[in-house]
């Protein structure tokens, strides 16, 4: 039988076994959702990075918005979004 090797670890290398299982499956979740390129609103090219908290930058067009904290949309802003646009649709029809 081959020898038994040690499980890779990937993103959570540096936390060692501290802070129990789930903690670092969360953290490793959180982070790769992070940091894999996101669509830009304006352009739409894959090409958004995160600059900091909650704000998020298109290397292409330039374009800055805020966003979440690890996400550039959340589902939060998601439903304000389409609540919005509803609302706005319901004066465009009033006023005509």
């Amino acid at each position: 039988m081959g020898r038994r090797r040690t499980k890779k670890v990937g993103m959570t290398q540096g936390l060692g076994p501290r802070y129990g299982a789930m903690v670092r499956k969360r953290y490793t979740k959180v982070v790769t959702e992070m940091r894999k390129p996101h669509k830009c609103p304006q352009c739409g090219t894959a090409s958004v990075r995160r600059k900091s908290v909650g704000i998020w930058n298109c290397r292409k067009c330039g374009y800055t918005f805020a966003g979440g904290a690890y996400t550039p949309t959340t589902k939060l802003g998601i439903v304000a979004k389409r609540t919005a646009k509803g609302t706005s649709a319901a004066e465009a029809t009033a006023e005509a």
